[in-house]
């Protein structure tokens, strides 16, 4: 058998790599917009706490240790002590998941992001912004894994990049989070509402906050169709064909409503945040309003 030349090799692997960076560089550079979006209005995540940076003075207060008076920058002043204050700088694990399944390979136009870009788009920029701050950045999958360092946010991107579709993994699995950790859920949540729920308590009962990013193209919140038209469930198959859809209208939203309600309580017993995101919105809309969950994190 003849062994290819080395000039065919590096042919080959050039395709290949241009073939797997092909979905990667895209997903990157617009998660990397959005970051740099709303980093540009952010003032960052300072605040006193163990670590070796400098922060700030603050005049001393009863119950404060002699030890972190500042004396020089108290003799500088008549009357007034100092305390010294570090920056807080334990880094945290927030544990992202992504629902995989096929429900969210839908968009309603040609303008729309399909649900699936969208929420790749907000978990990825969220992990840039979270790993310039020196957070970890943990996937929650069938083998999570921790990220850190400056490349955490481009390493989860990659990962996303390269998901299959699993319509048998649309309740978010057990992840080994911890105390103070935070796990950050993004997905349209059509699924099985009880082990959601359960999947949530058990993260909860671990000790760690939680934030719910519900993302729904327009049509599904709104349900403008009429006339006869054919409905296809993504993940079953399944085929509805109503003569007169707009009949079906009122009965939809209604129900519609009421599982966004279901969500909302599920998070008020958690003491997590639900967070609503369309995507006829801004991406970066969204991912301001769930990185303003995060921070601070007693918020949660």
């Amino acid at each position: 058998m003849k062994e290819p030349n080395a000039s065919a090799q590096r042919e080959d692997l050039r395709r290949e790599a241009g073939a797997a960076a092909a979905g990667l560089s895209p997903l990157l550079v617009e998660a990397e917009r959005v970051a740099q979006t709303v980093a540009a209005g952010l003032h960052g995540r300072r605040r006193a706490g163990p670590g070796e940076t400098f922060w700030q003075h603050r005049p001393y207060a009863f119950g404060d240790s002699a030890g972190l008076i500042d004396w020089r920058q108290s003799a500088r002043t008549t009357g007034r002590l100092y305390v010294r204050q570090n920056e807080w700088e334990a880094a945290a694990t927030v544990w992202i998941w992504r629902d995989p399944s096929r429900s969210l390979d839908y968009s309603s136009g040609s303008g729309l992001p399909l649900k699936r870009r969208r929420a790749d788009v907000l978990a990825a920029a969220l992990a840039l912004l979270l790993s310039q701050g020196g957070e970890r950045i943990g996937r929650i999958g069938p083998f999570p894994r921790v990220f850190a360092g400056r490349t955490a946010g481009e390493r989860l991107c990659e990962e996303l990049s390269a998901d299959a579709f699993d319509d048998a993994a649309s309740v978010p699995p057990d992840a080994p989070v911890r105390p103070f950790s935070i796990v950050v859920y993004i997905s349209d949540f059509f699924c099985d509402f009880d082990a959601l729920s359960a999947a949530a308590a058990r993260a909860a009962a671990l000790g760690a906050g939680g934030v719910m990013v519900k993302v729904n193209d327009p049509a599904e919140e709104l349900f403008p169709f009429a006339g006869r038209i054919e409905f296809e469930d993504y993940e079953s198959s399944a085929r509805l064909t109503l003569g007169d859809a707009a009949r079906l209208g009122d009965d939809y939203r209604r129900a519609f409503a009421e599982h966004g309600e279901q969500l909302s309580s599920l998070c008020r017993n958690l003491r997590w945040p639900l967070l609503r995101h369309r995507t006829d919105a801004p991406a970066s809309v969204a991912l301001m309003a769930l990185y303003a969950a995060l921070n601070p994190r007693g918020a949660l």
